[in-house]
């Protein structure tokens, strides 16, 4: 699966030793969202909690985080970080892409639909989503 937006792409800067430093999104819980009551619900009635448990409950994880100051990718495996930022070559663009597997258990215990994806995208108007099944045998597609 992945998820890409056009914003300004994760936090990222160069450290007082010359090192690039990202927001460590992917691997540490997201405050604003975890053991708060009045946390935003999602469309399937579940608390919002932040990337970093879609990074835990997948098998891999990858970050590409495109800003104007440069771009990185780095990779996790069941949320833990098993690369450093990598540098990728700039395309002219900003924001930020995920892809990642979930995990085999979660995998074999639900299948995401067009009409799964078209029921929870009318919650953000602004939100374009598109399946592309890749599985084999697959090719279907649905908007």
């Amino acid at each position: 699966m992945s998820v890409k937006d056009d914003g300004r792409g994760t936090d990222t800067r160069v450290d007082e030793q010359g090192r690039v430093v990202k927001k460590p999104v992917m691997a540490t819980k997201d405050l604003r969202f975890f053991d708060l009551p009045e946390v935003e619900r999602l469309p399937d009635g579940h608390p919002r909690r932040g990337m970093s448990v879609v990074a835990v409950l997948s098998e891999w994880l990858i970050h590409t985080n495109r800003r104007l100051n440069g771009s990185w990718s780095q990779r996790y495996e069941h949320g833990v970080p098993v690369t450093g930022l990598e540098p990728v070559e700039a395309d002219g663009t900003t924001g930020t892409c995920v892809r990642f597997l979930p995990d085999k258990v979660l995998r074999s215990r639900w299948s995401l639909s067009a009409g799964d994806l078209a029921r929870w995208s009318e919650h953000w108007p602004d939100l374009t989503v598109r399946l592309e099944d890749q599985r084999d045998g697959g090719g279907r597609s649905g908007r």
